[in-house]
């Protein structure tokens, strides 16, 4: 298979993709809308916000580079569903605290369009608390959970993470740790059945208070990210809940879990 049927193969198994090399650069318009067009209507692009604006810039005086960046992915219409901030981790040679990001971070989510669904991931664990959550939530921005070394998981918060009426889920695991183990991503080498399981019965929770579920399994999880996505499957219609249903189209309201 050619590199330029990846995406099309890609989209004949799975319904929404996060896409990792926006965080990079700046796609151009005539990338994303091939996108678009290897795609069906109801599939979903994840995408990350460029590393300009939430390492380098750090939010400060980077509206052209957002401006380009949502205009760039508008070419997606209807098949663009999350937007995700990934900030690192701030040492105290850029943010003594907290409070002084929050001091940052507030006044840019007042300046984001209403009509796009961003998400925000927090790499700090100290910082991941009711204030910050009951901020996001003010702004109907979703808290990013992540399943990563180092991270808290949902139930080791104190706090309710659901910020929206929609929820993002990345599967990210150890990197360092499993690339002492392995450098080729096609098969599982660390099982982590357990902590999937607990991962099915939070997301049947969060889809019980008709929350929208956006999840999605790095390599470094497990070995291999698909393997991941089924044995989540797996995992859930073993413990007899209802299916996950793929979603009618995108045209629509972008939905992993109906």
């Amino acid at each position: 298979m050619q590199s330029r049927d990846y995406l099309s193969f890609y989209a004949e198994h799975f319904d929404s993709v996060e896409v990792d090399s926006t965080f990079y650069a700046c796609p151009s318009v005539n990338t994303v809308s091939g996108w678009f067009a290897k795609t069906p209507d109801n599939f979903v692009f994840s995408v990350k916000v460029p590393q300009t604006i939430t390492h380098d810039k750090v939010l400060i005086d980077c509206q052209p580079e957002l401006k380009q960046f949502l205009d760039t992915m508008g070419s997606l219409g209807a098949k663009l569903g999350p937007i995700v901030f990934q900030f690192p981790f701030f040492s105290r040679g850029i943010f003594k605290d907290r409070h002084e990001f929050l001091d940052r971070l507030v006044p840019f989510l007042k300046k984001l369009p209403a009509d796009h669904k961003f998400a925000v991931e927090v790499r700090n664990k100290n910082w991941l608390d009711a204030e910050l959550a009951n901020l996001l939530r003010d702004h109907k921005i979703a808290l990013v959970l992540q399943d990563r070394s180092l991270m808290p998981s949902p139930a080791e918060l104190k706090f309710d993470p659901i910020t929206s009426d929609w929820t993002y889920i990345r599967w990210l695991g150890n990197r360092k740790g499993i690339e002492a183990i392995t450098q080729t991503w096609d098969k599982v080498v660390i099982d982590r059945t357990e902590e999937l399981s607990s991962w099915v019965d939070f997301c049947y929770q969060v889809r019980k208070r008709g929350v929208t579920v956006y999840a999605y399994a790095n390599n470094h999880y497990q070995g291999h990210g698909p393997a991941t996505v089924a044995s989540f499957v797996s995992i859930w219609n073993g413990k007899g809940l209802p299916e996950i249903e793929k979603r009618p189209s995108a045209l629509k309201q972008p939905r992993l879990f109906e």
